[in-house]
This record gives structure tokens, sequence and C-alpha cells, in this order.
């Protein structure tokens, strides 16, 4: 099986007994991805993959069946978080000190759902410190290609407003990522502890997959969060 290849967030690749990676597009259907996704990890821990229906519920493994959900948490060593995404946008977050981790899936719709900030949220509930959260943005639809409706202006609100930059046409352009990174501020992460992997995923066909520029065929990729097993 041809192994999957992974970006990395430097911030994230600092973290003791951490792993974690921005997948590139990888060949074949999807369940082929996920099957190299848990060969790329195996012995270092169990990958759990969501049902994403564009929501903002956060799920906490081990299940046998994936969760409808958009976001999952776990913490102590051997559970693996996984994020599938074709131009929406994956956010990662760990908790080194008390070795917890979160995963999420921010498309539009997730996003003005505020689904970053319900992770972080519950990465808190589950007793973590915010000035302890280390968090990264990995690759989406950039403001250069992220074309959206007023039905999308429309949802993110008075307060989105400033996440819409003017199209090549009359629609506006969405900024996923500056959105996410606005949530994660607000809701306490530090600027510093903030990774923002700016590449655009209709933009470069050569590493990643893209629903708005391939449409239905596009395939998938798998972003990843956890602490491994001990060997």
């Amino acid at each position: 099986m041809t192994a999957m290849e992974f970006l990395e967030s430097p911030l994230l690749a600092a973290v003791p007994g951490l792993v974690h990676g921005f997948g590139l597009r990888f060949p074949g259907p999807r369940e082929d991805a996920r099957s190299a996704a848990r060969v790329a990890f195996a012995g270092r821990g169990t990958v759990y993959f969501l049902r994403q229906v564009h929501g903002c519920e956060v799920a906490t493994p081990p299940w046998t069946e994936p969760p409808s959900a958009d976001g999952s948490i776990t913490e102590g060593p051997g559970s693996i978080l996984a994020i599938e995404t074709a131009d929406c946008l994956p956010v990662l977050i760990v908790d080194p000190v008390a070795r917890r981790v979160a995963a999420a899936h921010a498309g539009w719709r997730g996003t003005a759902k505020e689904v970053a900030r319900r992770a972080v949220e519950s990465l808190l509930a589950a007793g973590s410190r915010v000035d302890d959260l280390i968090a990264a943005l990995g690759p989406s639809n950039g403001p250069c290609c992220y074309e959206v409706g007023p039905d999308v202006e429309e949802a993110f609100g008075a307060e989105g407003a400033r996440f819409f930059v003017p199209g090549r046409s009359a629609r506006k352009h969405l900024d996923v990522a500056a959105a996410n990174r606005a949530q994660l501020l607000d809701a306490g992460v530090r600027a510093d502890r903030l990774d923002v992997l700016s590449l655009c995923t209709q933009c470069r066909p050569d590493l990643f997959f893209s629903y708005r520029r391939d449409g239905a065929q596009a395939g998938r990729m798998i972003s990843v969060i956890g602490f491994a097993r001990p060997s």
C-alpha cells in the first residue's frame, strides 16, 4: 500500500509524544485512504473517524461506529483523532500538560456554528487550561478561491463580515482560516501558540483534493492528532 504523506505544524511537532499531520492527497478511494492512515499509525494508536455532518457536535472515543459529529476530543495515549477534508479546514488542538487533544472539521457551516470554539470549550470542560493549549489550522480553500453566496454571508451575520473579501465577480470570498483563527483567539488561545498553514486546496492540485475544483470525484485528505501509545 502507498504510504500516506503529511504536512506538519512546527508548533505541534515540538510537543513530546504527540503524533499529528495534515494529510496530502492519496490515490484511490476514500476507504483506501482511511486504511492507509490506520497503517501509518499502527502500533501508536487507534485512528477514530467521524461521520462528518457540517455541524458543531464534539464526540469522545472510543466508538465502533463513527458518530455524527464534526469535532472529537480525547486524552492520554493510544487514541488518534481523524478529520477528513477536501476544501474545509482541519483544526488540531493539543493540551501538552494534561495530554488531551481535539480535532475539528470546519467548513463554512461548521465555522458559522463555531465548531472550533466548541472544541476548545470541550477541552476546558475536561479540565484543560486555555493558556496550555496549542492549535494548528491546516490547508483549506483559501480566500483567493472560496467564492460564496449571500446565504453564507447571512449565516455569519454582521460580526462575521470581516471574514469576507472581494472576489473576481460580484460574489465575495470567505477567509475560513481567518474566521477560525479568530474563534480560537476569542476562546482564549494565545496568538503565539496558534499555527496557520496558509495553503489553498483549490490552488494546489499537486498536493490536495478540492471539492470546489474537482466536484464529486474529489477524494479526501486526512488530518490526525493524538498521543502515541508507548512502544
